[in-house]
């Protein structure tokens, strides 16, 4: 890693700090257990008194049993069941509104102690009994990108690690899923994808905490196989991501120029298309079998020509990939409009024909703005001049 790569990821961090969300410690002084690491659990028992055995079991309980109340931790004796609901709790992200598609697809209004909001989509899987999470690591977005709807709001804060497990948990919790299905049927949410509201390599340490809980093989278990962060091209942060957490990655592209890259994702003019496919390059695990997902929101007259196709193909020769083609989610007052049919499957069938995955992605949960581009809230934006 270059010394300036280290300082851009060093100050990518300190910005970072400027959104962190508020404390955990409620008003009335008691602890939130969801968020914490283990090492932290385990800090909290021994300030107690308690031996470091004491968090395995809470660990047990929070993340594999799904409990939030203390009274019903069995294994605990009772006085000690006690002692912790004097000094903790085990919360959940505030449930504002819960509206449901025609195609079954969910999507949840979460509200935290602040007042502050943010949406999580569940997405069915159609073909099979299963479906992907869609969570969010920021109450708005920094980045602005022209085609999409979060975008339009502006960055308020930043998710701290217990709001961003807390949205999966949530879900879980929706859907009867602790420990396990009901009746042995398949577990439905069985997939997480980091592409909700917010850029999630702007708020790395709370995400790849969260990320860290969510994977731990006592807790909620979900292999990193199944957990896909998605990223508009923090070039510095991804070495890290891959490094660190090595999940499944996906890049929103929409763009093979820069000229028109910078116009619809401004976050181009810092990280230009070269700089982000040479990461993608070094980007750890990726291979045939952990390919790299290019997301390509498929914008009528702008970026959906056969010659852009061709030429997105030259770029990312050589790197294992699929690429998903987004049909245009419109939103109230979007600029764009949708490819036409025949444009997508053209542009598909070149991508197809060079050796490269290209599916045509069915909008889902468009009727309740559900859909890929479409999540937004009414939370205000706090005071900050700076941004990441």
């Amino acid at each position: 890693m270059s010394d300036l790569t280290a300082t851009e990821r060093e100050r990518i961090l300190a910005k970072s700090a400027l959104f962190n969300p508020p404390d955990a410690t409620l008003p009335d002084g008691r602890r939130d257990l969801v968020g914490l690491s283990r090492e932290e659990l385990a800090a909290e028992m021994a300030a107690i008194g308690e031996k470091p055995f004491r968090a395995k079991q809470l660990w047990h309980w929070i993340y594999h049993q799904g409990e939030t109340d203390f009274a019903k931790m069995t294994s605990i004796a009772g006085p000690m069941r006690a002692k912790l609901a004097e000094r903790f709790v085990v919360e959940r992200p505030g449930i504002a509104t819960v509206q449901t598609s025609q195609d079954e697809t969910r999507k949840f209004l979460f509200r935290f102690r602040d007042g502050q909001q943010v949406e999580t989509v569940y997405i069915p899987d159609r073909h099979e009994d299963r479906g992907a999470v869609c969570i969010s690591t920021q109450v708005g977005c920094t980045l602005s990108c022209r085609f999409c709807h979060t975008g339009t709001q502006k960055l308020v804060r930043n998710l701290g690690a217990a709001e961003i497990v807390g949205q999966f948990m949530a879900a879980r919790d929706s859907y009867g899923e602790w420990p396990s299905p009901k009746d042995d049927k398949p577990r439905l949410l069985s997939t997480i994808v980091v592409m909700g509201m917010g850029e999630p390599l702007y708020n790395y340490e709370a995400t790849a905490k969260a990320l860290r809980i969510i994977m731990d093989h006592e807790g909620i278990g979900l292999s990193r196989r199944r957990i896909t962060l998605s990223t508009s091209g923090v070039v510095p942060m991804m070495d890290r991501c891959g490094e660190e957490l090595g999940v499944n990655l996906a890049v929103s592209l929409h763009a093979v120029t820069n000229e028109l890259r910078d116009e619809i994702v401004p976050l181009n003019r810092k990280y230009p298309i070269e700089a982000l496919i040479e990461a993608c390059r070094r980007y750890p695990g990726a291979s045939n079998a952990r390919r790299i997902t290019f997301e390509y929101v498929m914008l009528r007259g702008v970026n959906d020509s056969e010659a852009e196709a061709r030429e997105l193909v030259r770029l990312i020769r050589g790197i294992p990939a699929k690429v998903n083609l987004i049909p245009f989610n419109p939103w109230p007052g979007s600029p764009y409009e949708t490819s036409t049919l025949p444009a997508m499957t053209r542009f598909a069938d070149i991508l197809n024909d060079a050796g490269y995955a290209s599916p045509i992605r069915r909008p889902r949960g468009r009727d309740i703005l559900a859909a890929c581009g479409q999540l937004k809230t009414e939370s205000e934006r706090r005071r900050v001049s700076a941004a990441p």
